[in-house]
């Protein structure tokens, strides 16, 4: 899998309105054919600080996500402006290996 961990932290007093947004992308994002995961995370500690965890089934199927017109509106457009800092990380699945002898 193809896992992407951004990072976003929100200007002051904006987080309500990106939750919001957030709350939109979601089901679009859960709804495309190669997305296995989209998950909103707020810190407990610092609300300004969100967490979206993704998975998807490859590259391709990320830059599918990111590339269409829901994500350049709403993410690019709305939410990225209201953000202090932004950090993206990628990650691949580690599976295990359930050969007999492995």
């Amino acid at each position: 899998m193809y896992v992407v961990v951004a990072r976003y932290t929100v200007l002051a007093g904006k987080q309500d309105v990106v939750l919001s947004i957030l709350k939109q992308v979601v089901p679009l994002s859960r709804a495309e054919p190669g997305n296995r995961a989209y998950i909103v995370n707020q810190s407990v500690e610092d609300p300004r600080q969100i967490l979206l965890y993704e998975q998807y089934v490859d590259e391709a199927a990320f830059q599918f996500h990111a590339g269409r017109q829901e994500f350049t509106e709403l993410v690019k457009g709305k939410i990225w402006p209201l953000l202090e800092s932004r950090v993206r990380e990628i990650y691949e699945t580690v599976e295990p290996d359930d050969r007999p002898g492995s």
